[in-house]
Protein backbone atom coordinates (compact mmCIF):
# COMPACT_ATOMS: atom_id res chain seq x y z
CA UNK A 1 0.00 0.00 0.00
CA UNK A 2 1.33 3.45 -1.05
CA UNK A 3 0.96 6.56 1.11
CA UNK A 4 2.33 9.72 -1.02
CA UNK A 5 2.95 12.83 0.43
CA UNK A 6 3.42 16.30 -0.79
CA UNK A 7 4.11 19.75 1.42
CA UNK A 8 4.11 20.04 4.97
CA UNK A 9 1.71 22.71 6.76
CA UNK A 10 0.67 23.27 10.09
CA UNK A 11 -3.20 23.28 10.00
CA UNK A 12 -5.50 25.01 12.81
CA UNK A 13 -2.79 24.21 15.62
CA UNK A 14 -1.89 20.73 14.37
CA UNK A 15 0.97 19.80 11.92
CA UNK A 16 0.29 17.61 8.74
CA UNK A 17 2.81 15.79 7.19
CA UNK A 18 2.52 15.67 3.74
CA UNK A 19 -1.17 17.25 4.04
CA UNK A 20 -1.93 14.16 5.26
CA UNK A 21 -3.86 13.27 8.07
CA UNK A 22 -1.25 12.73 11.15
CA UNK A 23 -2.40 11.15 14.85
CA UNK A 24 -5.33 13.97 15.55
CA UNK A 25 -7.41 14.36 12.13
CA UNK A 26 -9.56 16.63 14.41
CA UNK A 27 -7.76 19.21 13.87
CA UNK A 28 -8.97 19.43 10.58
CA UNK A 29 -12.93 19.42 11.30
CA UNK A 30 -14.42 19.01 14.74
CA UNK A 31 -14.90 15.57 13.74
CA UNK A 32 -14.92 14.12 17.56
CA UNK A 33 -17.46 12.87 19.44
CA UNK A 34 -21.26 12.83 18.44
CA UNK A 35 -22.00 16.40 19.33
CA UNK A 36 -25.96 15.81 19.49
CA UNK A 37 -28.18 16.08 22.29
CA UNK A 38 -31.16 15.27 20.70
CA UNK A 39 -32.64 12.27 22.53
CA UNK A 40 -33.34 13.48 26.02
CA UNK A 41 -33.00 10.69 29.17
CA UNK A 42 -35.57 9.91 31.02
CA UNK A 43 -34.79 11.04 34.99
CA UNK A 44 -33.83 7.47 36.16
CA UNK A 45 -31.92 6.82 33.25
CA UNK A 46 -29.81 10.56 33.96
CA UNK A 47 -29.51 9.64 37.42
CA UNK A 48 -27.95 6.17 36.42
CA UNK A 49 -25.49 7.76 34.17
CA UNK A 50 -24.38 10.76 36.85
CA UNK A 51 -24.03 7.83 39.33
CA UNK A 52 -21.71 6.09 36.68
CA UNK A 53 -20.12 9.31 35.87
CA UNK A 54 -19.31 10.01 39.88
CA UNK A 55 -18.21 5.90 41.02
CA UNK A 56 -15.99 4.08 39.06
CA UNK A 57 -17.46 0.43 40.86
CA UNK A 58 -21.11 1.86 39.77
CA UNK A 59 -19.75 2.54 36.23
CA UNK A 60 -18.51 -1.05 35.79
CA UNK A 61 -21.79 -2.56 36.59
CA UNK A 62 -23.99 0.05 34.78
CA UNK A 63 -21.72 -0.72 31.74
CA UNK A 64 -22.59 -4.79 31.96
CA UNK A 65 -25.53 -4.57 32.74
CA UNK A 66 -26.17 -2.09 29.15
CA UNK A 67 -24.31 -4.25 27.18
CA UNK A 68 -26.79 -6.98 28.41
CA UNK A 69 -29.30 -5.43 27.33
CA UNK A 70 -28.50 -4.53 23.77
CA UNK A 71 -29.38 -8.20 23.27
CA UNK A 72 -32.60 -8.07 24.81
CA UNK A 73 -35.32 -9.10 23.17
CA UNK A 74 -37.48 -5.83 23.96
CA UNK A 75 -36.11 -3.08 21.47
CA UNK A 76 -37.28 -0.77 24.03
CA UNK A 77 -34.67 -1.98 26.49
CA UNK A 78 -32.08 -1.85 23.00
CA UNK A 79 -32.96 1.45 22.42
CA UNK A 80 -32.34 2.59 26.38
CA UNK A 81 -29.01 0.80 26.62
CA UNK A 82 -27.55 1.72 23.19
CA UNK A 83 -28.03 5.32 23.84
CA UNK A 84 -26.97 5.17 27.23
CA UNK A 85 -23.60 3.62 26.32
CA UNK A 86 -23.40 5.70 23.52
CA UNK A 87 -23.43 9.09 26.57
CA UNK A 88 -21.52 7.06 28.63
CA UNK A 89 -18.63 6.72 26.15
CA UNK A 90 -19.22 10.54 25.08
CA UNK A 91 -19.10 11.87 28.26
CA UNK A 92 -15.99 9.69 30.29
CA UNK A 93 -12.98 8.75 27.78
CA UNK A 94 -12.44 6.45 30.01
CA UNK A 95 -15.78 4.14 29.80
CA UNK A 96 -14.75 3.78 26.00
CA UNK A 97 -11.86 0.88 27.19
CA UNK A 98 -14.24 -0.17 29.73
CA UNK A 99 -17.71 -0.26 27.35
CA UNK A 100 -15.02 -2.05 24.64
CA UNK A 101 -13.78 -4.25 27.19
CA UNK A 102 -17.37 -5.34 28.53
CA UNK A 103 -18.52 -6.89 25.40
CA UNK A 104 -20.40 -3.90 23.65
CA UNK A 105 -18.64 -3.40 20.10
CA UNK A 106 -20.33 -6.69 18.36
CA UNK A 107 -23.61 -6.03 19.76
CA UNK A 108 -23.77 -2.06 18.69
CA UNK A 109 -22.57 -2.59 15.75
CA UNK A 110 -25.53 -5.17 15.07
CA UNK A 111 -27.67 -2.17 15.64
CA UNK A 112 -26.05 -0.44 12.76
CA UNK A 113 -28.02 -2.84 10.59
CA UNK A 114 -31.56 -2.40 11.91
CA UNK A 115 -33.80 -1.12 9.66
CA UNK A 116 -34.95 1.52 13.12
CA UNK A 117 -33.82 4.67 12.40
CA UNK A 118 -33.17 5.08 15.70
CA UNK A 119 -31.51 2.24 16.59
CA UNK A 120 -29.11 2.63 13.89
CA UNK A 121 -28.01 6.05 14.96
CA UNK A 122 -27.51 5.46 18.10
CA UNK A 123 -25.53 2.20 17.40
CA UNK A 124 -23.01 4.43 15.05
CA UNK A 125 -22.30 6.99 17.65
CA UNK A 126 -21.54 4.87 19.73
CA UNK A 127 -19.29 2.92 17.74
CA UNK A 128 -17.89 6.76 17.10
CA UNK A 129 -17.50 7.31 20.29
CA UNK A 130 -15.87 4.23 21.35
CA UNK A 131 -13.25 4.60 18.23
CA UNK A 132 -11.55 8.17 19.83
CA UNK A 133 -10.23 5.89 21.98
CA UNK A 134 -6.81 4.14 19.99
CA UNK A 135 -7.31 1.36 21.69
CA UNK A 136 -10.69 0.57 20.24
CA UNK A 137 -9.75 0.99 16.61
CA UNK A 138 -8.43 -2.50 15.77
CA UNK A 139 -11.04 -4.26 17.67
CA UNK A 140 -14.29 -1.82 15.92
CA UNK A 141 -12.57 -2.78 12.52
CA UNK A 142 -11.84 -6.79 13.07
CA UNK A 143 -15.27 -7.34 15.16
CA UNK A 144 -16.84 -6.10 11.31
CA UNK A 145 -17.63 -2.59 11.68
CA UNK A 146 -16.60 -1.05 8.16
CA UNK A 147 -19.13 -2.85 5.93
CA UNK A 148 -22.02 -1.69 8.60
CA UNK A 149 -20.75 1.54 9.03
CA UNK A 150 -20.90 2.55 4.67
CA UNK A 151 -24.20 0.97 4.79
CA UNK A 152 -25.68 3.90 7.25
CA UNK A 153 -23.80 6.10 5.07
CA UNK A 154 -25.88 4.89 2.39
CA UNK A 155 -29.44 4.29 3.85
CA UNK A 156 -29.04 6.19 7.73
CA UNK A 157 -30.04 9.41 8.75
CA UNK A 158 -28.95 12.76 8.14
CA UNK A 159 -27.11 12.29 12.06
CA UNK A 160 -26.20 8.53 11.23
CA UNK A 161 -24.32 9.52 8.09
CA UNK A 162 -22.40 12.07 9.28
CA UNK A 163 -21.56 9.85 12.59
CA UNK A 164 -20.67 7.69 10.09
CA UNK A 165 -18.14 9.48 8.43
CA UNK A 166 -16.34 10.12 11.44
CA UNK A 167 -16.09 6.95 12.64
CA UNK A 168 -14.82 5.70 9.02
CA UNK A 169 -12.65 8.82 9.50
CA UNK A 170 -11.10 7.00 13.04
CA UNK A 171 -10.80 4.07 11.93
CA UNK A 172 -9.03 5.06 8.66
CA UNK A 173 -6.22 6.42 11.06
CA UNK A 174 -5.24 2.84 11.17
CA UNK A 175 -3.04 2.82 8.12
CA UNK A 176 -4.45 -0.90 6.88
CA UNK A 177 -7.80 0.23 7.24
CA UNK A 178 -7.75 2.63 4.68
CA UNK A 179 -7.47 0.12 1.60
CA UNK A 180 -10.58 -1.92 3.62
CA UNK A 181 -12.48 1.33 3.85
CA UNK A 182 -11.98 1.96 -0.25
CA UNK A 183 -12.99 -1.46 -1.20
CA UNK A 184 -16.06 -1.33 0.60
CA UNK A 185 -17.59 1.38 -1.26
CA UNK A 186 -17.69 3.91 1.25
CA UNK A 187 -15.37 6.65 -1.20
CA UNK A 188 -18.54 7.49 -3.49
CA UNK A 189 -20.95 7.60 -0.35
CA UNK A 190 -18.94 10.07 0.73
CA UNK A 191 -18.30 12.47 -2.01
CA UNK A 192 -21.88 11.99 -2.44
CA UNK A 193 -22.48 13.42 1.06
CA UNK A 194 -19.62 16.01 0.54
CA UNK A 195 -22.16 16.98 -2.53
CA UNK A 196 -25.42 16.74 -1.27
CA UNK A 197 -24.95 16.97 2.81
CA UNK A 198 -25.34 19.90 5.20
CA UNK A 199 -22.68 21.89 6.15
CA UNK A 200 -21.93 19.41 8.57
CA UNK A 201 -22.19 16.70 6.22
CA UNK A 202 -19.86 18.50 4.36
CA UNK A 203 -17.20 18.67 6.75
CA UNK A 204 -16.90 15.55 7.65
CA UNK A 205 -17.21 13.85 4.44
CA UNK A 206 -14.21 16.40 3.48
CA UNK A 207 -12.31 15.31 6.44
CA UNK A 208 -12.69 11.36 5.84
CA UNK A 209 -11.66 11.81 2.08
CA UNK A 210 -8.70 13.74 3.25
CA UNK A 211 -7.50 11.00 5.15
CA UNK A 212 -8.78 8.02 2.65
CA UNK A 213 -6.71 9.92 0.13
CA UNK A 214 -3.61 9.32 0.93
CA UNK A 215 -3.28 5.97 -0.51
CA UNK A 216 -3.23 6.18 -4.63
CA UNK A 217 -5.67 3.75 -5.33
CA UNK A 218 -8.45 5.70 -2.93
CA UNK A 219 -7.14 8.62 -4.63
CA UNK A 220 -9.08 7.09 -8.09
CA UNK A 221 -11.96 5.88 -6.62
CA UNK A 222 -12.68 9.09 -5.54
CA UNK A 223 -11.90 10.66 -8.66
CA UNK A 224 -13.70 8.00 -10.54
CA UNK A 225 -16.78 9.09 -8.24
CA UNK A 226 -16.79 12.38 -9.22
CA UNK A 227 -15.06 14.18 -6.13
CA UNK A 228 -13.71 17.19 -8.53
CA UNK A 229 -17.17 18.65 -8.99
CA UNK A 230 -18.29 19.57 -5.57
CA UNK A 231 -14.60 20.08 -4.38
CA UNK A 232 -14.49 23.02 -7.44
CA UNK A 233 -17.73 24.03 -6.44
CA UNK A 234 -16.98 24.83 -2.84
CA UNK A 235 -13.51 26.59 -3.26
CA UNK A 236 -15.71 29.00 -6.12
CA UNK A 237 -17.65 29.70 -2.82
CA UNK A 238 -16.41 32.01 -0.31
CA UNK A 239 -19.52 31.85 1.65
CA UNK A 240 -19.47 28.53 2.05
CA UNK A 241 -16.76 27.70 4.14
CA UNK A 242 -15.62 25.12 2.73
CA UNK A 243 -12.68 26.34 0.83
CA UNK A 244 -9.76 25.39 3.17
CA UNK A 245 -11.12 21.83 3.68
CA UNK A 246 -11.68 21.61 0.04
CA UNK A 247 -8.31 22.66 -1.36
CA UNK A 248 -6.67 20.41 1.36
CA UNK A 249 -8.45 16.99 -0.29
CA UNK A 250 -7.65 18.31 -3.87
CA UNK A 251 -3.76 18.78 -2.48
CA UNK A 252 -3.49 15.19 -1.08
CA UNK A 253 -5.83 13.87 -4.79
CA UNK A 254 -3.65 15.92 -7.65
CA UNK A 255 -0.58 13.71 -7.22
CA UNK A 256 -2.19 11.67 -9.76
CA UNK A 257 -3.02 13.01 -13.49
CA UNK A 258 -6.16 11.56 -13.41
CA UNK A 259 -6.89 13.94 -10.83
CA UNK A 260 -5.15 17.02 -12.76
CA UNK A 261 -7.34 15.77 -15.93
CA UNK A 262 -10.49 16.08 -13.83
CA UNK A 263 -9.63 19.41 -11.96
CA UNK A 264 -8.75 20.97 -15.17
CA UNK A 265 -12.47 19.36 -17.05
CA UNK A 266 -14.34 21.11 -14.29
CA UNK A 267 -13.02 24.78 -14.25
CA UNK A 268 -10.77 24.15 -11.60
CA UNK A 269 -7.91 26.19 -12.59
CA UNK A 270 -9.45 29.58 -13.08
CA UNK A 271 -11.22 29.10 -9.48
CA UNK A 272 -7.75 28.57 -8.15
CA UNK A 273 -6.25 31.31 -10.03
CA UNK A 274 -9.01 33.38 -8.28
CA UNK A 275 -8.17 32.11 -4.82
CA UNK A 276 -4.67 33.53 -5.62
CA UNK A 277 -6.22 36.56 -6.19
CA UNK A 278 -8.75 37.23 -3.24
CA UNK A 279 -8.38 34.28 -0.50
CA UNK A 280 -6.82 34.16 2.84
CA UNK A 281 -3.16 33.95 3.20
CA UNK A 282 -4.03 30.25 4.08
CA UNK A 283 -5.40 29.60 1.41
CA UNK A 284 -3.26 31.37 -1.26
CA UNK A 285 -0.20 29.23 0.32
CA UNK A 286 -2.18 25.70 -0.21
CA UNK A 287 -3.42 26.81 -3.75
CA UNK A 288 0.31 27.42 -4.87
CA UNK A 289 1.60 24.46 -3.81
CA UNK A 290 -1.58 22.86 -5.37
CA UNK A 291 -0.66 24.85 -8.72
CA UNK A 292 2.98 23.80 -8.28
CA UNK A 293 2.15 19.77 -8.47
CA UNK A 294 -0.01 20.86 -11.76
CA UNK A 295 2.84 22.36 -13.37
CA UNK A 296 5.56 21.13 -12.69
CA UNK A 297 5.99 18.38 -15.26
CA UNK A 298 2.95 19.48 -17.93
CA UNK A 299 3.92 22.55 -20.24
CA UNK A 300 0.33 22.38 -21.37
CA UNK A 301 -0.93 23.28 -17.62
CA UNK A 302 1.68 25.45 -17.12
CA UNK A 303 0.10 27.34 -20.50
CA UNK A 304 -3.28 27.33 -19.04
CA UNK A 305 -2.46 29.01 -15.93
CA UNK A 306 0.06 31.00 -17.31
CA UNK A 307 -2.86 32.54 -19.76
CA UNK A 308 -5.60 32.58 -16.68
CA UNK A 309 -3.52 35.51 -15.18
CA UNK A 310 -1.82 33.90 -12.64
CA UNK A 311 1.69 35.59 -13.25
CA UNK A 312 -0.11 38.81 -11.53
CA UNK A 313 -1.43 38.04 -8.10
CA UNK A 314 1.86 35.89 -7.63
CA UNK A 315 3.93 38.81 -7.89
CA UNK A 316 1.76 40.32 -5.50
CA UNK A 317 2.11 37.78 -3.09
CA UNK A 318 5.83 37.33 -3.51
CA UNK A 319 6.24 41.13 -2.72
CA UNK A 320 3.42 41.26 0.31
CA UNK A 321 3.05 37.91 1.99
CA UNK A 322 4.50 35.72 4.44
CA UNK A 323 8.06 34.61 4.04
CA UNK A 324 6.58 31.42 3.33
CA UNK A 325 4.37 32.61 0.82
CA UNK A 326 7.11 34.60 -0.74
CA UNK A 327 8.90 31.91 -1.45
CA UNK A 328 6.42 29.58 -2.70
CA UNK A 329 4.81 32.24 -5.34
CA UNK A 330 8.73 33.34 -6.28
CA UNK A 331 9.04 29.24 -7.35
CA UNK A 332 5.78 28.98 -9.17
CA UNK A 333 6.47 32.33 -10.81
CA UNK A 334 9.77 30.79 -11.88
CA UNK A 335 8.42 27.87 -12.73
CA UNK A 336 5.59 29.23 -15.29
CA UNK A 337 7.99 31.90 -17.17
CA UNK A 338 10.33 28.94 -18.02
CA UNK A 339 10.36 28.74 -22.01
CA UNK A 340 6.89 26.63 -23.10
CA UNK A 341 8.93 23.95 -24.97
CA UNK A 342 11.27 22.76 -22.02
CA UNK A 343 10.28 20.75 -19.09
CA UNK A 344 10.28 22.19 -16.01
CA UNK A 345 13.06 21.31 -14.27
CA UNK A 346 12.15 21.88 -10.92
CA UNK A 347 10.56 18.92 -8.30
CA UNK A 348 8.55 18.88 -5.80
CA UNK A 349 11.90 19.65 -3.11
CA UNK A 350 12.69 22.51 -4.80
CA UNK A 351 9.11 24.06 -3.16
CA UNK A 352 9.92 25.65 -0.02
CA UNK A 353 7.84 24.28 3.28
Amino acid sequence: METENAVNYSYMGSSFNGLSINDDSSAFSDCNSDRSGEFPTAASQSRRLFLASTNSENSDELIRQLVSDLGSCSIDEQKHAALELRLLAKNKPENRIKIAKAGAVKPLISLITSADPYLQENGVTAILNLSLCDENKELIASSGAIKPLVRALRTGTATAKENAACALLRLSQVEENKVAIGRSGAIPLLVNLLETGGFRGKKDASTALYSLCTIRQNKIKAVEAGIMKPLVELMADFGSNMVDKSAFVLSVLVSVAEAKTALVEEGGIPVLVEIIEVGSQRQKEIVVAILFQICEESVVYRTMVAREGAIPPLVALSQSGTNRAKQKAEKLIELLRQPRSVNAAATPSDLPL
